[in-house]
């Protein structure tokens, strides 16, 4: 059985107060096991290694081995098309990476319009 874990993209953080260290990277996270992932889809998969799972997955063997070695996070392309190989669902695949989290979070700036771009309904677009 695969043990089914809280993951985020902030960078590390010192406190002055009392010189502790939290971090809520990826990498850095205690649950945080790419190896659960790959090996519950190598036998959901009935494969046999790597190699097999990356023809399966459509990516270069370098990738398998580079998110093992946790020099590469599980990107949100790969794990779509884990969920359609596998038809495990999203939130289980991330479960077994250690990705415990309810929602992902993403910055209110990225949809902030640049100051001078002018909106959509703002150019006689239909509401």
């Amino acid at each position: 059985m695969y043990n089914l874990s809280t993951f985020g993209k902030t960078d590390t953080m010192t406190s002055q107060a009392d010189n502790t260290v939290t971090s809520n990277r990826l990498a850095d996270q205690v649950n945080y096991d790419p190896n659960n992932l790959l090996d519950a889809l190598i036998e959901k998969l009935g494969l046999k290694n790597d190699a097999a799972l990356s023809r399966a997955l459509e990516v270069a063997p370098p990738v398998i081995s580079k998110i093992r070695h946790r020099r590469l996070p599980v990107g949100a392309s790969l794990l779509i098309r884990m969920h359609e190989v596998s038809d495990l669902s999203i939130k289980d695949l991330r479960i077994l990476m250690g990705d415990r989290r309810d929602k992902f979070r993403i910055s209110d700036k990225q949809f902030k319009p640049k100051p001078g771009e002018a909106k959509a309904s703002d150019m006689g677009g239909e509401d």
